[in-house]
Formats: C-alpha cells, structure tokens, sequence
C-alpha cells in the first residue's frame, strides 16, 4: 500500500487532538470548515483554462518563468501556505518522496509555490533538503489569477495576533491571504491538464492522480489488457 499524505495529515490533526487547547483547537477547526463551506468553486483554476506568462522567484535567488518550465514539455506546481505551515512541513517532504523522483526522470519540472518572500522560503528548501524547486509567487499575483487565495477569520487573526504572530509579517507579504492547498498540472502549451484545489489545508492531493494526469500528456498511458 502506497503512503498516503491524508493519512500522515490526520495523525497530524489526532496529534493536535490529543495536545492543543479546546479552544485553540476549535479556532483551528472551524477555520477549515468555514473554507471548505464557503469556497467558490467556480473561481478555482479549472482543467482546460490557460495560463497566461507569468514568473516567480526562486527562493535560493532568481526567477522563473511559465515558459521556461514548459520550454521541454509539462510542468507541476504546488501552491502551499508559507515555510512555517506544520502541514506543509508533512506535504513538502512527501511530494519530494513520492512526486519528485518519477516527475524528474520524466523531466517534467515540479514547483512549490508559496506567496511568502524567497529567502524566508529558503527554511523549508533548507529543512527537509529538498530537491524539487521552491519559488515564491510574488503578491500572490498567481494565487489570485487561479482563484485559490483565502484570508483568515476573524477569530483565526485574533488567535495568531495573541502569539504575536500576523501572517503578513511571516510571510513578508504584509496581508493575511495565502493560497489554498492546490496542485496544477501545465501541458506544455500553457493549458491546464489537472488541477485540485483543497480548501481544507488538512486535506491534500495524493501523488498518483499527478503521476497519471503527467503521464497521459506525455503519452505514458498504460494499455488495458483483456484476461
């Protein structure tokens, strides 16, 4: 059985369960479930639009652009929180584990993109030593155009401004959005070939829907044999 990354985010929500306060873990809570009652579907990025160019900025220095990724054929990106997210620390590592291998012997470039500002995205690169690309997407400029972005409640603001934390001053965005948890396959002309957009941030997409949708593009479909 091949590892699920909704099951390693659940024992992580079992985990909080068991140690968080009530109150704190019912902010948390019903923030997801309030996304997940709220979320506009029809805003989210959606198989067969198109992304126009656009470029992001490497979080060890630089930038890339939608066309460099596709110059060779498809590419994948991750959209997830900032480097600090405790679920993002389980998503990126799995991504890297069961993602990265396949999509860079098939040389399909695989990016994870956060809003947060690229030496402070360097943390998570940096922790979990990751080979696949980290890249901030400036001012959520892509976020936005995906229909993927969220700001947090009120109670979820109050919560993080008690530890001293504002979302904009860690991201270095200075404002409380940040994309949903989405996963988008690019087909080399620029169109969407799949994508998943998770407004519950403890529920994510698996890797083997992203292997298959990459590997129908590429024509890598496995043939069907009749017994």
């Amino acid at each position: 059985m091949s590892e699920s990354l909704n099951r390693l985010l659940a024992d992580l929500h079992a985990q909080r369960v068991a140690s968080w306060e009530p109150a704190a873990l019912q902010v948390n809570i019903d923030q997801r479930q309030r996304l997940v009652d709220e979320a506009r579907h029809e805003d989210f990025v959606k198989v067969g639009d198109t992304l126009e160019p656009f470029t992001l900025l490497k979080a060890e220095g630089g930038s890339v652009s939608r066309d460099e990724l596709l110059a060779a054929g498809p590419a994948v990106l991750i959209f997830f929180r900032f480097a600090g997210c405790p679920a993002c620390n389980i998503a990126l590592p799995y991504y890297q584990r069961r993602l990265y291998p396949q999509l860079h012997a098939l040389g399909v470039p695989l990016l994870a993109v956060s809003p947060q500002v690229p030496e402070r995205l360097m943390e998570i690169k940096t922790r979990h030593a990751l080979e696949l690309q980290v890249a901030s997407d400036p001012d959520n400029q892509l976020g936005r155009r995906l229909g993927i972005l969220y700001s947090f409640d009120e109670a979820s603001r109050n919560a993080a401004l008690a530890k001293g934390n504002s979302i904009g001053d860690i991201t270095g965005t200075g404002t409380w959005e940040l994309p949903q948890p989405t996963v988008v396959v690019i087909a080399r002309d620029g169109t969407v070939a799949f994508a998943e957009v998770s407004p519950d941030w403890l529920v994510r997409t698996e890797a083997d829907p992203v292997i298959a949708a990459v590997e129908q593009l590429l024509g890598h479909v496995p043939v069907q044999v009749a017994i």
